[in-house]
């Protein structure tokens, strides 16, 4: 992905720039209007983290801010000051060695989703059971989701699963979220969510040009494709030449467990996973906020 890395786009905000509202209770100007309405935890712990400028991560020693993409640890903030998220499944991201860490959004999952969130340089990948893992990837041979899902509870008995889905896990997800008992389904609801034979997702972090190597990866091959075609992307680095249901990594992971969570749990989303977006959402923000500035919104 050509240009800045995340870094430098936060250096876009200088002293002269007011400083867009992240509270997300408070209506946001158009430019931002793609992630409106999102159940965000409070942005001022980067607001604060940002004023501070970039500080050194304290197991590289590389200047950071917010969190060091190479080491996947936090810089500035601790673990209490930002959300924690509780997934449905475990998300395995294989990233192509020639993608720069900084400018990739898969660093945001791994540091709000810790438990359950893999990052894999290719060509490292892992051992999947087919039958139980499906391919986030657009193009010939994908499918919607619903269609994926049905054609893996026919390949699979449909009993209670004993691993994943505890409904306590799905329902408020992140520390910032509800009182989970305000949420929790009934039992019409966790009985609809008993056959889950899903339990990993694979996701492709690459630039949309490279992913061919990993894509015709032999060891992919087997995996069901699933595809989020009515998604479109609010990526600051969208590609040229590329629809807008290509999406960046963090969304695409983060609209595959919304779509998950209804089509799938059939569970009323209410914002469990909207905290994926938490970083994104702030850069996001910055920028359109910076490029207002500038005269070229």
């Amino acid at each position: 992905m050509s240009g800045l890395d995340q870094d430098e786009l936060l250096c876009l905000s200088c002293p002269g720039i007011k400083q867009p509202s992240t509270d997300s209770s408070i209506t946001h100007k158009p430019a931002v209007q793609p992630l409106h309405g999102l159940k965000l935890a409070s942005h001022a712990v980067l607001e604060k983290a940002q004023q501070c400028g970039r500080l050194k991560c304290s197991k590289c020693g590389r200047s950071r801010m917010f969190f060091c993409y190479t080491c996947c640890s936090l810089v500035g903030v601790s673990q209490q000051e930002i959300p924690s998220i509780k997934l449905p499944v475990k998300i395995d991201i294989i990233k192509h060695p020639n993608e720069t860490d900084g400018k990739s959004t898969a660093i945001h999952a791994k540091i709000l989703a810790p438990e359950d969130v893999n990052i894999y340089t290719y060509p490292c990948i892992p051992e999947f059971e087919t039958d139980k893992v499906v391919l986030v990837f657009p193009g010939p041979g994908s499918v919607p989701l619903q269609d994926l899902m049905q054609h893996l509870r026919d390949s699979v008995d449909c009993e209670p699963c004993p691993k994943r889905h505890r409904t306590e896990e799905t329902q408020g997800a992140t520390h910032v979220a509800q009182d989970p008992g305000s949420v929790a389904p009934d039992g019409a609801k966790a009985s609809e969510s008993r056959a889950c034979p899903l339990e990993r997702v694979v996701v492709i972090d690459s630039t949309w040009n490279q992913t061919n190597k990993i894509i015709t990866d032999e060891r992919l091959q087997a995996l069901p494709r699933v595809e989020l075609k009515t998604r479109k992307t609010c990526f600051w680095r969208h590609q040229k030449g590329k629809p807008e249901s290509y999406l960046a990594t963090i969304e695409a992971i983060y609209y595959f467990l919304k779509d998950y969570h209804e089509q799938c749990l059939a569970q009323e989303y209410s914002g469990e996973y909207d905290n994926l977006l938490f970083f994104y959402a702030y850069l996001h923000s910055l920028i359109n906020s910076a490029k207002t500035a500038a005269g070229r919104d």
